[in-house]
């Protein structure tokens, strides 16, 4: 389990100076940099050279600064990893990964930066197992516009096998993963339901594409008031009967046992992870 919080990752254009220093003062625990599809062409160049002088500048505190880069394949792909490997950022952001092939291509380019795919195509769901083992990566991010064009699909419900196959090589790599966008970002209810769909199925946060969507997804993604109680009551129980000599507790009238309190104690350190973030 991850404890640092992923709950809000927020799509920054590389190419632009406003948007760049306002993301240091936005409460989101991820920003991701674009050089891919939020820079026009003829500005992806000097792009680089803008957000690598807004990182060296700083200010972003203990957010995870991940950069997208454009695909290998294409005209600014190769001078983007470049230009990444000497950036002061976590993590680079890889698009439209196929297969680990794609993930060799780039770590050769970065050895030293983890690597984040972006799962958006109909090969990449297939091979997500794969691509999740690859020793290099840290992360998945759900790319499901990119997919439902591929897949020619309408509506949430037909991407849900594709989510559901990411999601059960994140965990079983051991990897973060983080749900797609939402588009209507002035749809405040369809945004919570989405967000509360995605951490449900066990997403570990939200990529979003406006700064007005992070508080639903930070409350989405984070440890309720309740959860939080229930998981000191949880742990205090157990702890209690395994001095009585007894393998398991009762709260709340249900069963507790070892297991839960892996996940109460992985709670509790998450919700210790946010205050820490949000107090720093």
């Amino acid at each position: 389990m991850h404890h640092r919080p992923y709950r809000s990752a927020l799509y920054i254009p590389g190419s632009k100076d406003r948007a760049l220093d306002k993301a240091r003062g936005l409460p989101v625990d991820v920003i991701l940099f674009d050089l891919e599809d939020a820079v026009a062409p003829d500005a992806k160049a000097p792009a680089r050279e803008t957000l690598a002088a807004a990182l060296v500048a700083g200010g972003y505190g203990p957010r995870l600064k991940i950069v997208r880069i454009n695909g290998l394949d294409t005209t600014w792909g190769a001078d983007d990893a470049a230009a990444v490997a000497t950036m002061a950022c976590d993590a680079v952001l890889l698009p439209k990964v196929n297969g680990p092939e794609d993930v060799d291509a780039l770590a050769a380019l970065v050895p030293d930066l983890p690597i984040w795919a972006m799962m958006e195509t109909p090969q990449g769901i297939l091979n997500a197992a794969a691509i999740a083992a690859h020793p290099q990566i840290a992360g998945f991010v759900l790319g499901t516009n990119d997919l439902a064009k591929d897949l020619n699909s309408r509506g949430r419900a037909a991407l849900m096998t594709s989510l559901q196959i990411c999601m059960l090589a994140a965990k079983a790599a051991g990897i973060v993963a983080l749900d797609g966008v939402y588009n209507a970002f002035k749809d405040e209810d369809g945004l919570r339901g989405e967000c509360a769909e995605g951490r449900d199925m066990g997403f570990d946060g939200k990529t979003l594409i406006h700064p007005a969507q992070i508080a639903i997804a930070n409350a989405a993604f984070g440890p309720t008031k309740d959860e939080i109680d229930l998981a000191r009551r949880q742990i205090a129980a157990f702890e209690t009967a395994e001095a009585q000599g007894q393998g398991v507790a009762v709260v709340d009238g249900c069963i507790v046992e070892n297991l839960h309190i892996v996940t109460a104690r992985a709670t509790l350190a998450k919700s210790d992870a946010i205050n820490a973030l949000e107090t720093s």
